[in-house]
């Protein structure tokens, strides 16, 4: 099953035109392993939907292609 471009449900989205293939610095500032890199593209993307909103992988990420969406009621 083919990976959908770009999940809006999640708490943490990837714009793939930033992110840099083979990068795994937003991976590695997860505490929850919540990200993981697509082997097929080198991207890195959402594989399980928990977070915390802590947001280093957001902080780590040097294109600023990690989005934290954190709900409303956390802002």
């Amino acid at each position: 099953m083919p990976l959908a471009p770009q999940r809006a449900d999640v708490p943490v989205t990837i714009d793939e035109s930033k992110c840099i293939d083979g990068c795994t610095l937003c991976v590695d500032m997860c505490p929850l392993d919540s990200l993981a890199i697509d082997e097929r593209n080198g991207k890195a993307y959402m594989h399980v939907d928990e977070c915390w909103y802590c947001g280093p992988c957001a902080a780590r990420c040097p294109t600023g292609a990690v989005t934290v969406n954190m709900p409303y009621l956390l802002r």
